[in-house]
């Protein structure tokens, strides 16, 4: 039976992945060790989610490993060799804020730890599917330059311009642009994936998402902006939105319809391939028509402030075009629009609160 290497297991993306390939049939192999606790708090831990991954996937096996330590990763492929049929590599230091923080920490997990799993992919299994999720933040601050137009609620692209109508795709250069701390990172582990499939002939696929979002999120003010969002307003949390009149606009994709593009590529693989990802314009929104959602769904009045100056490097407008990953996988659709998506996330809130596991 094919075995499943999974970094980032216990995360939004990561323990998706877990129950998806696990239901596939796999043996599945979860690398996680919670950074996620360290970079953003206790409430944001993932220990939960790893603990329900152990007593609910029979076949799932958890290693409590730090993707920036070589050796351990390295020992962990060499223990399953050729028997890896696919890796999906979902760990990361996800906010821009806190990479400003710790430069060589973030660059060391979203760069050099990709890297390393990557060769050790490379020397154990070179034949097994290899999946990264990156972001669009690779494109830097390139699509503020677009032609924008402010309406009420938010800003849109001139209607005369090609991306209007499907969004931004991978024709976009990532060069000569302010991408953050984070973003540079990221950068050099999306080219990097692409490297190691052009070059050495892996079966490499990146994607580049806007915002990943599902009822398993551990959303918080630096990272998850939905999911935090939503908590927020569903338990009358404060809530800090950020520059661009709170127009700015995302295409936002759960995380059940993500995997589901994993699972067409996996089916299929190509080598060294780059596809944005997102449920386009099927679920876009701006932070302030997001606002409105969360009030209508929720039955409450979010109590929210406005500061002026905008994340560095923020995106003011983006939808992806999933034109190419369509053409290349025709069968792939998203299931869920926002509204669905945010019905969840309430859900889950309520669900959370009453069994104390947002207890701050």
């Amino acid at each position: 039976m094919s075995i499943a290497i999974v970094t980032g297991s216990a995360g939004l993306i990561g323990s998706e992945t877990c129950r998806a390939l696990h239901a596939d049939g796999m043996d599945v192999t979860g690398v996680d060790n919670d950074m996620r606790a360290t970079f953003f708090g206790p409430e944001a831990s993932t220990a939960g989610v790893c603990g329900r991954l152990q007593r609910e996937l029979p076949r799932y096996r958890h290693e409590n490993t730090d993707i920036r330590d070589f050796a351990a990763v390295e020992a962990i492929f060499a223990r399953h060799g050729q028997e890896i049929g696919v890796v999906v590599h979902t760990a990361a230091q996800p906010s821009h804020d806190w990479a400003v923080r710790e430069p060589l920490t973030d660059f060391a997990v979203n760069a050099t730890g990709t890297l390393h799993v990557l060769e050790a992919a490379r020397r154990h299994c070179p034949d097994a599917v290899f999946l990264f999720t990156s972001t669009s933040k690779v494109y830097g601050d390139t699509p503020n330059r677009l032609p924008l137009v402010e309406r009420e609620t938010r800003w849109e692209v001139a209607s005369d311009h090609p991306f209007h109508e499907r969004g931004i795709d991978e024709s976009m250069s990532i060069d000569a642009s302010l991408h953050s701390i984070f973003g540079a990172g990221k950068v050099a582990a999306d080219v990097m994936v692409q490297e190691y499939g052009r070059y050495f002939g892996m079966k490499t696929a990146v994607f580049r998402p806007g915002c990943l979002t599902g009822p398993a999120h551990a959303g918080t003010e630096l990272h998850g902006f939905l999911s935090h969002l939503m908590k927020c307003t569903a338990l009358g949390r404060p809530y800090t939105v950020f520059g661009h009149q709170g127009k700015q606009v995302r295409d936002n994709i759960h995380s059940a319809d993500l995997v589901a593009a994993f699972r067409q590529v996996i089916a299929a693989p190509r080598c060294g391939e780059v596809y944005n990802i997102g449920a386009s314009r099927q679920s876009d929104c701006s932070m302030l028509e997001a606002i409105s959602l969360c009030e209508e769904i929720s039955g409450r009045k979010l109590e929210w402030a406005y500061r002026e100056t905008a994340r560095i490097g923020d995106h003011v407008w983006w939808i992806s075009d999933i034109t190419k990953f369509q053409r290349h996988y025709p069968q792939w659709r998203c299931r869920y629009d926002l509204r669905g998506m945010l019905s969840e996330m309430h859900d889950a809130c309520l669900r959370d609160e009453t069994s104390g596991a947002l207890a701050p």
